[in-house]
């Protein structure tokens, strides 16, 4: 069976901080900012512009699901 590559497997940081991130925006509806500090209380140094960035990637391809899905 094969193993299905994660949508941030060519990014910097683990997919699992860009997930926390991108869920915080979607779910808490947190500012870019914020969500940018509370990475950086947890060791995490990345800038808004790259958390939003990971949003766009991650919307581009929720979109794309939503459609494929109908």
């Amino acid at each position: 069976m094969k193993k299905s590559k994660s949508h941030y497997h060519c990014h910097r940081f683990p997919a699992e901080v860009i997930s926390y991130a991108v869920r915080w925006h979607f779910r808490f509806q947190l500012s870019l900012r914020d969500i940018e500090e509370r990475l950086f209380e947890r060791g995490v140094a990345v800038t808004y512009e790259t958390i939003l960035c990971w949003h766009d990637k991650s919307n581009r391809g929720f979109a794309h699901w939503v459609k494929g899905s109908r």
